[in-house]
């Protein structure tokens, strides 16, 4: 008979724990409010019943350290508690500098997962143990939501931008993907799992797979393909705003405001041009909305991101 019985699901990832903490912490908390509470409840009920011989004189008019005491003492614990899972939420989708990018595109009723190096897999995630991984996701047909319990994470995946969440693995094995919002009538087949393995094993793995193009490379050719270069690079005749390192950039907008440019903006900026049309620059970009499939325009976004790393190094 297996008497392995567990409270909680195993804590696979450097969140887990965290998260777990937090939860019985709170628990704890709430739990012992509501102890106390009732136990004064039940207590002044008994004694000051009616007809008991309690001493019912002296009634307190007045109690305003009590009352202080009672409203700035948990509102001080409560402030702590929210602080606490602040900081965790945060670690949530702050990827680290060494964090291994992993792009999903999520479709009914599968997930399709792709490396940098641009090996694919269908509804399963390899990872390396101890490193951070950010997941950037996206769907291509309706809201679906990456869930893995053993890791703690669960993060809505939306058509038509981009969501992303950060883990660290803690434990080598396989553990169990779902899908946690219905997405159509094969929902509960939206199974997958996530393979935690050694660093070097994963290593092994991971140039072991079909020999093709990496996803900057796939990217590039595509750059090329769709007329990106013909006005996007340094020396074109076009004006046209100049890509190389954008990521993570700070650009000025033609109607005054200023943003980061991450996934979700070049997305953007290839779907729907004149939405954020940078200052100095007219909007003139033609839209590739129907031409670009969603795995195409992560690629692009990998091989902007190369170059800029490249154009650093030099």
């Amino acid at each position: 008979m297996n008497t392995d019985f567990r409270l909680l699901p195993l804590d696979a990832a450097a969140s887990a724990a965290r998260l777990d903490s937090l939860a019985l912490c709170l628990l704890l908390l709430t739990g012992t409010v509501a102890v106390v509470l009732l136990a004064l409840m039940i207590g002044f009920s008994v004694r000051y019943r009616a007809g008991s011989k309690a001493d019912r004189t002296h009634v307190p008019k007045q109690g305003l350290p009590v009352e202080i005491a009672w409203t700035v003492i948990p509102l001080l614990l409560f402030l702590g508690i929210y602080a606490w899972g602040a900081v965790d939420y945060v670690k949530l989708y702050q990827a680290p500098a060494n964090a291994m990018p992993v792009f999903v595109v999520a479709k009914q009723w599968m997930w399709e997962t792709q490396h940098k190096n641009g090996r694919r897999e269908i509804g399963q995630l390899h990872v390396p143990l101890g490193r951070p991984v950010r997941l950037v996701m996206t769907s291509q047909d309706v809201i679906h939501s990456f869930f893995v319990p053993d890791f703690r994470i669960k993060q809505d995946v939306v058509p038509g931008r981009y969501t992303s969440i950060v883990f660290t693995p803690s434990r080598t094995g396989e553990y169990r993907l779902y899908c946690a919002e219905f997405c159509g009538t094969e929902h509960a087949m939206m199974l997958g799992r996530v393979v935690v393995m050694p660093p070097a094993a994963f290593a092994q793995w991971l140039e072991a797979g079909p020999r093709q193009p990496g996803m900057a490379a796939h990217g590039y050719e595509l750059y090329r393909r769709y007329g990106c270069s013909g006005c996007h690079d340094p020396g074109s005749s076009v004006h046209a705003p100049d890509l190389t390192g954008l990521l993570g950039r700070r650009v000025h907008l033609a109607d005054g405001r200023e943003l980061t440019a991450d996934e979700p903006y070049i997305r953007d900026s290839i779907l729907l041009p004149e939405k954020d049309v940078v200052a100095g620059y007219s909007p003139i970009m033609p839209s590739f909305a129907g031409q670009v499939g969603e795995e195409d325009i992560l690629a692009i976004i990998e091989y902007i991101r190369e170059s800029g790393h490249d154009e650093r190094a030099k």
